[in-house]
């Protein structure tokens, strides 16, 4: 009985000892998986993002303005949602994404300039991923330039004993855009300092205005020079400087300051503004530049507008004239052409370019298929066009692939004057205002008044011969002397 009782507690403490073993052999086995999956989830890995990059948005860009960022870090977005505002080279143009998923970081800040075009600006991660762990790629190297970049070794100087040690300069910083806040931004420029001097301490190389105010203090500050007492001399007689040299004169004046004589301030240029800059440049360099000029008489255009109005349809002069030379392009196609790197290359639409002044500088909106467009339909797109060039609104297709350019000056009161080529286009007209003055009528011989416009033709003299020039212009004047014609035409 006895020894039945010890082998009975035996196997009891037996099976207690080996669960107490299953236990811990379970146990090990699940930290290990859970170790696994922590190593393997995205807490550890990070999650691979999707890059949003600075796009080509017109044929002529090379670098962007983030104006506004319409979504928020966090935020769902669709193919096809606005992303962000950039201001190209012609207009501020919405970024549409191409993906779908969560935007996660945005890299490129409200109000970055000179973006260039592959600049990584955001980041967005896919559907049902974690934003919050998503891994930033890192800044992609600069290609390497022709001239190596100047470096600081260090050297000591050799310096009189006497003299205070100067400060070493500052590291330049790394390349890559610079990222500025408003704040350094105006202390470097006030100071004159150069920005890469910097050291950047902000988020993602945010160089803030502590940093600023740092560079300053690490400048050396100017030496001032002892006065020493010299005698008495006469004053020296001011040589004038020789015949085309600049005047020795501080070339910027200070903010807040008043300018001396001869200083100026410079103003940095948008991106329109160099664009254009760019393309008259080409233009007046590359074109051969011919120019005609004709008198139209406007009584019979003035007249139907007096009768449209009666009738409440309201079109201006300009709109007349948008169909005429539409009408005309379509009566004489060899001048709807353009070059091209290979020579001529004609057109099958007529898609007339108005140009239209904005504070940006100048845009030209497109108003397609003109020829086969009523007065009243171009006048509404010509509105709709003009107010959306104005706000900075224009889409690229609204203003790319014209093939004949009017700029009215009329409305200023400029008499007549010639106009620029938009390249690839062959031709631009330049209207000016009309006048009235007294004709002899060879019927009767009596003076009679008559409504002139001037309008001056500039074709590009590698398409447009000067027959075929006059002959346009021939026509113009007939169409616009006529407007029932262009109704049947």
């Amino acid at each position: 009985m006895a020894a039945s009782l010890r082998l009975g507690r035996r196997g009891i403490l037996f099976g207690l000892k080996l669960s107490k073993l299953n236990k811990c052999l379970w146990g090990t086995h699940s930290w290990q998986e859970q170790a696994r999956h922590f190593f393997q989830s995205p807490w550890f890995l990070g999650v691979t993002p999707l890059k949003v990059q600075m796009p080509a948005l017109s044929p002529t860009m090379e670098e962007g303005n983030i104006v506004k960022w319409l979504k928020t870090e966090g935020e769902p977005v669709a193919v096809g949602d606005a992303l962000c505002e950039i201001e190209t080279d012609k207009a501020v143009v919405t970024m549409e994404s191409n993906d779908d998923g969560v935007l996660a970081k945005i890299l490129m800040e409200e109000g970055s300039r000179n973006v260039r075009l592959g600049t990584l600006i955001a980041v967005m991660v896919e559907e049902g991923q974690d934003w919050k762990q998503v891994e930033i790629p890192p800044p992609e190297a600069a290609a390497p330039s022709a001239t190596p970049p100047a470096t600081y070794e260090a050297v000591a100087p050799v310096v009189p004993p006497a003299a205070p040690s100067t400060p070493t300069p500052p590291k330049l910083a790394p390349s890559g855009p610079l990222r500025l806040s408003p704040a350094a931004r105006h202390i470097l420029d006030t100071h004159g300092m150069d920005p890469k001097l910097a050291t950047a301490t902000g988020p993602r190389g945010l160089i803030t205005k502590e940093d600023a105010l740092n560079l300053l203090k690490m400048s050396p500050a100017p030496k001032e020079k002892p006065v020493i007492a010299a005698p008495a001399a006469p004053s020296p007689v001011a040589i004038p400087p020789p015949p085309g040299s600049r005047p020795n004169i501080p070339p910027l004046s200070v903010p807040g300051k008043p300018g001396a004589p001869g200083t100026f301030t410079e103003i940095p240029a948008s991106n329109v503004r160099r664009v254009i800059a760019q393309r008259l440049t080409q233009s007046k360099t590359t074109i051969p530049h011919a120019y005609a000029s004709v008198d139209c008489d406007m009584a019979a255009v003035i007249q139907l507008r007096k009768d449209l109005a009666k009738e409440q349809v309201k079109v201006s002069v300009n709109d007349f004239i948008i169909k005429a030379a539409a009408v005309t392009l379509k009566e004489i196609p060899e001048v709807n052409v353009t070059w091209s790197g290979d020579g001529p290359r004609a057109l099958d639409s007529i898609h007339i370019s108005i140009a239209v002044a904005t504070d940006k500088g100048l845009i030209t909106p497109i108003i397609k298929d003109a020829a086969n467009k009523g007065v009243q339909e171009i006048s509404t797109n010509a509105k709709a066009l003009a107010q959306k060039a104005r706000d900075g609104k224009l889409l690229p297709e609204e203003y790319q692939g014209g093939s004949f350019s009017i700029s009215n000056l009329g409305m200023f009161g400029i008499s007549g004057f010639s106009a620029v080529i938009n390249p690839p286009q062959a031709c631009i007209l330049a209207i000016g205002t009309s006048r009235t003055e007294l004709r002899l009528c060879e019927d009767d011989q009596t003076l009679h008044s008559q409504q002139l416009m001037t309008v001056t033709l500039s074709s590009d003299g590698r398409l447009v011969d000067d027959e075929l020039a006059s002959r346009f212009l021939d026509k113009f004047r007939t169409n616009l002397e006529q407007p029932q014609r262009m109704a049947l035409a």
